[in-house]
């Protein structure tokens, strides 16, 4: 069935082959990420899927309340597409971790809904197609500089915050052996 050019996509909408620049942001702007615990988590999970074939990644920041990527999914993982598994998968960790260390501050992500009791990720995550090497690397320079801004200040440099793809893009250190060189690409 074709699809009609004035069909609406959701902005969370990736098409399978393409890089994209993508922001998941944690529910409420919660300081969930601040954790080197729930940073790990990620990585795990981009590593994982990674390695399974699913998605290609390319740049990522972890900040204290949302992430960036950019990244291709390049297939479903089983039934579901690759960035709603990542989102599902992390979100089923961070409800284990913070069971077990911090019982409290689950209640800060509940919520009142039919399918589920708590919430990590806010809905409908942003998704930004990179056709163009200018606009692929403005979104890498962005994802560099990130940890720098003035409000979050998480590091000195852009290569001095460890979950940033700075080093690999500006030093040409690999501390992540699941990512894909951007410059190969354009």
């Amino acid at each position: 069935m074709e699809t009609s050019i004035f069909e609406y996509k959701r902005k969370s909408y990736i098409e399978k082959g393409e890089i994209y620049f993508w922001t998941a942001t944690i529910n409420k702007w919660q300081r969930l990420l601040a954790k080197v615990v729930y940073k790990d988590l990620v990585i795990g999970s981009l590593a994982y899927l990674t390695k399974q074939g699913k998605i290609e990644v390319f740049a990522f920041v972890i900040m204290p309340n949302h992430i960036h990527l950019i990244w291709r999914v390049l297939e479903s993982n089983g039934n579901e597409s690759s960035q709603a598994s990542f989102l599902k998968y992390t979100a089923h960790e961070f409800k284990k971790l913070l069971t077990a260390e911090s019982p409290h501050a689950l209640g800060d992500f509940r919520v009142d809904a039919s399918n589920k009791k708590y919430e990590f990720w806010q809905r409908d995550s942003l998704a930004e197609p990179l056709f163009t090497r200018s606009v692929a690397y403005q979104k890498l320079d962005y994802i560099h500089a990130n940890p720098l801004a003035g409000h979050w200040q998480l590091a000195k440099d852009s290569c001095g915050y460890k979950y940033s793809m700075a080093r690999f893009y500006e030093l040409g250190i690999k501390d992540f052996d699941f990512i894909k060189d951007l410059r190969a690409e354009f």
